[in-house]
Formats: C-alpha cells, structure tokens, sequence
C-alpha cells in the first residue's frame, strides 16, 4: 500500500485564517479524492507564535490588541474583523471578536505536541479553535486547557502535568524554527509531501490541484 501524502501544517489557535484554512483544506481533500485521487491525506499541525510577545492575560479587546499591535486606527481594525466574520461565516464557523480573549498561545500548542503523542492532534486542534473564537474560552490558562483536553479524550491530570513541567517546550521551539527555516513569516502554511508550499487559506480547488500534483509526481517516481 503506498504511502500517505503528508501535509505539514504551520498554524496558530490565534490565527482566524487558519481556522478557514481548516475548512477549505478539507473540503480539498474531499475534492482530491472524489476526483479519483488514491492516496490517503496524513496531516500534521506544526506550532508558529503570530504574537509570542502577547501576555498569557492579555487586558484588552481584540480591537485593543490589533491597535496596539498592528498601529492601525481602531475603525479599519473592526470593520477588518467584521469582514473576517462575515467570511468566516461562510465556510460554517462563528466567530465572536468582541468577547474573545487574546492570549499567548504557547501553552496552546504544547498541548497539540502532547495531543499528537497520544493520535487526537486532529480533534485537539479542532477544539482549541473553535473554544478560541467561537466561545471565548481562555486558551492561555493551563486548567482550561486541561477541561477542553479531557473532552477529546486525553487524561486531565497528565495534560496539566506535562503543561506545568514545559515537557513541549523544546518541541514547539523546534517548529517555530523550521518554519524560519522555510522562510514562512505568516499562517496557515501548507507542505504538501515535503515539496509544494502553498501559503494562505487557499480555496479548496487549489488545495485538491496541490494533492492531486504531489500525487501524480509520486506515482511517476516510484513507476
């Protein structure tokens, strides 16, 4: 049986982009395989700091962060989240900027190293997101971490354990630095089979083409 194409995804929990970009890379995958492609998609998620500077208690609104961060006028900052919103809502995903609380999301992606060591990478990551943006959890606290943890099936005591030791420090440094590496400055990124990049929340149509040209480059290697 061959090999599945593998998908090395750079992304951040607090990254709205990436949220769409989830939902548009699945409905390419989907494509890519209704068209015929027949190699299995792996996907692994990779950690990238859009805001490492930003404090775990972050005393602000999201609007608040954006001004502060970005230096943009506080009324191009919500009309852009609006659109973000409204284009959120599209792909299926509600997205509540006002009550949002931005936070460093370091802890966040330690916890997807531990999730990937246990095979619920996937699940976990679909639920930090959604508890981010959609329900205003705080995802910089090691408890609340460990409550959305447990509801993917990994045990709450070694969540909260692993998080207070750093056990997944290194490992989340180590993609941070591979992405530097790469040369990627902004997420989602997307390696498709270790040899296509392709950068942004892409339209499900690119992302099937990606596939469906990893796939074919693949089978014409190996003929």
């Amino acid at each position: 049986m061959s090999e599945p194409l593998t998908i090395d995804v750079w992304s951040d929990i607090a990254c709205p982009w990436c949220y769409v970009g989830k939902r548009r890379f699945a409905e390419g995958v989907r494509r890519y395989q209704q068209a015929g492609g027949g190699l299995d998609v792996e996907v692994e998620y990779h950690s990238f700091e859009l805001a490492p500077d930003t404090p775990v208690d972050f005393e602000g609104t999201e609007v608040d962060f954006l001004v502060r961060h970005k230096r943009m006028p506080a009324p191009h900052v919500e009309q852009m989240l609006d659109q973000m919103t409204q284009l959120a809502a599209t792909e299926g995903l509600e997205y509540h900027f006002d009550t949002l609380q931005h936070t460093k999301t370091l802890k966040a992606h330690e916890l997807l190293h531990l999730a990937k060591a246990h095979g619920r990478q996937d699940e976990m990551k679909e639920r930090l997101l959604r508890a981010y943006f959609t329900e205003s959890r705080h995802v910089g606290h090691v408890d609340e971490l460990a409550d959305l943890a447990a509801e993917v099936g990994l045990d709450r005591d070694e969540v909260v354990r692993e998080l207070d030791a750093g056990t997944y420090h290194d490992a989340v440094q180590a993609d941070i630095d591979q992405a530097h590496a790469y040369g990627i400055n902004g997420v989602p990124f997307y390696v498709i089979d270790g040899r296509y990049g392709v950068s942004g929340a892409q339209s499900p149509d690119v992302f099937a083409r990606a596939l469906a040209q990893a796939a074919a480059e693949r089978e014409a290697a190996t003929s």
